[in-house]
């Protein structure tokens, strides 16, 4: 028989159930029991031996499970940058319980056998619940719908081409139809490529001193106000990823108040850094959507703030060192996230911007709504066993890594707010001072 698991001590975060107090968290056979004060200390007033096992969250944050809606694990076909076995460790380490993981792999999960075959791969090796994402249009070109209800019979979580932009308004409206009829969310990598060009970083003040060729604002910003509307007409679920720019956020606030059904999500870096941050001889600063400038890092941590962005994404996007020694003109896009996005986020805590509920609310109830994940983002009596333990005050150089890659501009920063376990359907994924 396998044994009860007790969390004991912590302040359990949990908006759904409106709970922010000191309480233990009892978990068997990998749902979630009872949040009570004194459980741990009425079993073991028992005298016997202990029949469960307990993790010390004192001092700690005991919230539902952290969800990540933005994850490339770069399986099937690209497994020397990540696989699912070191993403998902990298995510368990970061406290994430579930990811999201995208549809731009190699091949391209455009089909219903691709989605099955990584979903088979996901049940083996997975340390964290993984959801697969649906391509909307065949091999990520753009110019024809993939089957897009078989996706979602097979197990498609969402659709999305991210990576790729939606060029064509027609296929986009297509897509955004299906996601009201099939209740699937799309993922929209907003950006028009017209714009970006050859751009490698944000178009303003930095790039013309470094001399690199810019991407601007508005080849984000018409993308989204495009879909926006597209998703005004059709009565879709629209999910703006990455959102990078003020007047994206500004877009997306107008949108909700018009009953738009739009959401977005802000990466870490995105609310961290700017481009007068970037060292143009670390390709790791390089990213899509590229750093911004200060007014938009400060609206995305508006946003972030009031509710008009809902949720915190990594876009964890790991490339080999090979790949991003080539420099910053040459090298891909993207940087790893799974692991530094606590710590990262936590700083908005403690500039005021987001208190403890809207952290939670940011990165698991909304993410579990969204998704339509009913029995995740609470701790609710039932709910799955998919718990993050948060030590706000451990702190770490960032040395050390679970996934396959290090291309992230952190790499050798402190950071402070750490993961201290990670409980993934009752079970301890991650545990600090033991992984």
């Amino acid at each position: 028989m396998k044994k009860d698991l007790i969390i004991a001590g912590g302040t359990v975060i949990d908006p759904v159930n409106k709970i922010e107090e000191i309480r233990d968290v009892l978990i068997r056979g990998g749902k979630i029991v009872s949040v009570a004060r004194g459980i741990l200390a009425k079993r073991a007033k028992k005298g016997k031996k202990p029949d469960f096992q307990a993790i010390d969250a004192r001092g700690c944050w005991v919230t539902p499970g952290l969800i990540d809606l933005h994850v490339h694990l770069r399986q099937p076909g690209q497994s020397a940058d990540e696989t699912i076995i070191t993403g998902t460790r990298a995510a368990a380490r970061g406290g994430i319980t579930s990811l999201v993981t995208m549809a731009n792999t190699s091949p391209v999960l455009d089909t219903p056998a691709r989605l099955k075959s990584l979903l088979a791969q996901i049940k083996k090796d997975a340390l964290v619940n993984v959801f697969p994402v649906g391509a909307i249009t065949v091999g990520l070109k753009g110019k024809k719908l993939t089957n897009l209800d078989a996706l979602a019979h097979a197990g498609a979580i969402a659709f999305s081409d991210d990576g790729m932009p939606v060029v064509n308004s027609k296929l986009m409206r297509a897509a955004l139809e299906a996601s009201k009829r099939l209740n699937r969310p799309v993922l929209d990598h907003a950006e028009t490529p017209h714009l970006t060009g050859t751009g490698v970083v944000h178009e303003g003040a930095f790039s013309k001193r470094a001399k690199l060729k810019g991407i601007p604002s508005r080849s984000e910003t018409l993308m989204v106000m495009r879909d926006i509307a597209l998703a005004h007409q059709t009565g879709g679920t629209l999910h703006i990823c990455h959102a990078s720019c003020a007047e994206s956020v500004e877009l997306v606030r107008r949108a909700k108040a018009q009953g738009v059904r739009v959401s977005a999500e802000a990466a870490p870096h995105h609310f961290t850094l700017t481009d007068d941050d970037i060292d143009p001889k670390n390709a790791s600063f390089k990213m899509k959507p590229p750093l911004r400038g200060g007014n938009d890092r400060e609206a995305i941590i508006q946003g972030l703030a009031d509710g008009t962005i809902d949720a915190i994404a990594t876009d964890h996007a790991p490339h080999r060192a090979t790949r991003k020694k080539v420099g910053i003109k040459k090298a891909p896009f993207g940087m790893t996230g799974l692991e530094t996005a606590i710590p990262l986020s936590l700083n908005l805590t403690r500039r005021g911007a987001l208190d403890a509920r809207r952290f939670v609310e940011r990165m698991s109830v909304f993410p579990a709504k969204l998704l339509g994940l009913k029995t995740k983002g609470h701790l609710g009596k039932g709910a799955d066993a998919d718990i993050t333990v948060i030590d706000p005050n451990a702190e770490e150089t960032y040395a050390t890594t679970a996934s396959k890659c290090r291309n992230t501009p952190f790499w050798g920063r402190r950071l402070r707010g750490l993961a201290r376990a990670t409980i993934v359907s009752g079970k301890i994924a991650y545990l600090r001072g033991r992984n």
